[in-house]
């Protein structure tokens, strides 16, 4: 990167840090600090919520997850509009009635405080994984420009997140995530005009689409009723259905964006605001990434798209293997190019079988391509098991660095590393909200001020960022970042949104049934991810990790249901 770059990302990423601290600093009690005074607009809360979810993994794993398996990924948003409703009829309305800070304490006046404190437990557990996977993600990014040991980066963005949000909470997150947003968008439709335009004159947007579609990137609807394959129209609105409805519905880190809003309309209207764009921003991100592909049938692209692993490769005694692979891949590219401008060339003359034996050869070439890749990928595992040989997490990172003019690259980078604080201010405020509120206060003996909570309230945010921080250290590639992230929270949510569905519709069940069974959903989601899932290599799975989230919110129901039921005869027979 250039001079002009690192002063584009540097006063970008100081100005977000310096204007979310000096709008928010000061915070009078725990309720302006966790819940913003409740002052949110419908549009504040709109954009919070996404800029939460949207993290720097979006930006980062989205276009690369595209680039080598097309758009079927946007399936896994289907149900997200229809949760959006749900929420905004059953869980808003309860949870501002209530006037909560958090979506736990609803739990206690239901069931009793163990549920409350299970459920809140789960939540730490996941979110505090995800916060540092969050810091994780942009430190990748600048780690392969600079060459910057990983750990210190990760410690860079820990402490910039840190700074606005121990000092401003919730409306810190808030204010900061509007710019964050703005910038993160103004990036990915620069970047998808950069690469429209470095494609050959003659390829048109439209011709662009029919070059995708040749090689499968866009086969947006699956309709298989297959358990194994991960996204699937079905997969989407049922277990994308429960996880968004888990995420938004009982995750304090999303629960806490629209407790803020000024009333219960507020709320709403922000959440239908998300449930509207998020599946194009999505569609939008992924369509990028559609076009990274297209352009590297042109163009020159790596064997592997990871350095590091790259290099290991090259310094170990498979070299002269390697180096044959990327000859042969080479080659291969010549090959592309010219069956693609002969592709191009026939839809021109519109002969329907002129179009079909270009395609053939087009898939043809790619098939090899994706041989040869696998083969390299081979070759990277034999040099050491731990190196991560799946590269769609690197494939945005060098398109931009390779192609990206002089201070648009500052601007893209900005992009990522806006969106990995926006998400990861998100995260810590609400794990430093569940400590004190659900944990901490709820078993305090003594008579405390909200002055005492909120300067806890303050410490524990700084201690799960310090966390985060650790965790982020010792984080690994698992697949590609973005699915890293939708597997861990699809082996704790299913649980949390089925105690959550009892509480709202069950009334006949009690405590100590939905806390047995809670743990044993849990120890059963965890075994069934092992064995099903985690012990295969990726594609090769027995059963999709959405499908966890509808098992875990069955289970842990239908498993409630027979112990109250046991409760109830047990204590019918003793009488």
């Amino acid at each position: 990167m250039e001079v002009i770059d690192w002063i584009v990302l540097a006063s970008t990423l100081l100005f977000i840090v310096g204007y979310g601290y000096w709008r928010t600093k000061g915070s009078k009690d725990v309720s302006d600090y966790i819940l913003a005074g409740k002052e949110a607009k419908w549009y504040t809360v709109g954009l919070s919520v996404m800029a939460t979810q949207a993290s720097a993994i979006t930006f980062l794993s989205t276009p690369g997850q595209a680039f080598h398996d097309g758009m079927g990924f946007v399936q896994f948003y289907f149900g997200l509009p229809l949760a959006m409703v749900i929420i905004c009829i059953v869980f808003v309305p309860i949870y501002h009635k209530l006037k909560v800070y958090t979506a736990y304490e609803f739990l206690e006046n239901r069931f009793d405080i163990k549920t409350r404190s299970l459920a809140a437990i789960l939540f730490l557990i996941q979110r505090g994984l995800a916060a540092g996977i969050t810091i994780y993600a942009p430190s990748i990014i600048l780690s392969a420009v600079l060459g910057i040991e990983v750990k210190t980066l990760n410690i860079i963005i820990g402490i910039l997140v840190i700074i606005y949000t121990v000092s401003g909470g919730t409306k810190a997150v808030s204010v900061t995530q509007k710019q964050q947003m703005f910038v993160i968008m103004t990036g990915m439709f620069i970047a998808f005009y950069l690469v429209m335009s470095y494609l050959p004159n003659d390829i048109t947007f439209s011709k662009a689409l029919k070059i995708a579609g040749a090689n499968d990137k866009l086969n947006i609807l699956d309709f298989s009723l297959n358990p194994k394959s991960r996204y699937t129209f079905w997969s989407g609105i049922t277990g994308g259905l429960f996880l968004a409805l888990a995420y938004f519905g009982t995750d304090q880190s999303q629960v806490q964006r629209y407790l803020s809003g000024k009333s219960v309309r507020e709320s709403q209207l922000g959440l239908i605001f998300n449930g509207l764009l998020k599946v194009p921003m999505q569609f939008f991100i992924l369509l990028v990434g559609v076009m990274v592909f297209v352009f590297y049938q042109y163009n020159h692209s790596p064997l592997n798209f990871n350095p590091v692993a790259v290099e290991a490769v090259e310094q170990s005694v498979y070299a002269d293997e390697y180096h044959e692979l990327e000859r042969e891949h080479k080659a291969l590219e010549k090959d592309k190019k010219m069956a693609q401008e002969h592709f191009s060339a026939v839809l021109d003359v519109k002969d329907y079988h002129l179009i079909v034996s270009a395609k053939k050869q087009i898939q043809e070439i790619n098939k090899k391509e994706r041989e040869s890749r696998e083969e390299a990928r081979a070759l990277i595992q034999k040099v050491d098991k731990d190196l991560e040989t799946n590269d769609k997490d690197y494939v945005f990172i060098h398109f931009i660095l390779n192609n990206i003019p002089t201070g648009l690259m500052g601007l893209l980078f900005a992009v990522i590393f806006s969106a990995a604080m926006s998400s990861t201010a998100s995260e810590l405020n609400a794990l430093g909200t569940i400590t004190t509120i659900d944990l901490f206060r709820r078993r305090q003996k003594k008579e405390r001020t909200e002055k005492y909570y909120l300067s806890a309230s303050r410490w524990f945010t700084l201690a799960w960022g310090i966390i985060a921080i650790l965790f982020a250290n010792f984080a690994s590639l698992l697949d590609n970042l973005i699915q890293l992230v939708n597997i861990i929270g699809s082996i704790f949510y299913g649980n949390v949104l089925g105690i959550f569905f009892i509480a709202f519709f069950i009334k006949f069940i009690r405590g100590n049934a939905v806390f047995i069974s809670a743990i044993i959903t849990q120890i059963a989601v965890i075994l069934i991810y092992y064995f099903a899932i985690h012990r295969y290599a990726p594609g090769q799975e027995k059963l999709g990790y959405l499908w966890l989230n509808f098992i875990g919110c069955a289970m842990v129901i239908a498993i409630a249901i027979i112990f109250e039921a046991i409760n109830r005869t047990t204590n019918v027979i003793k009488k």
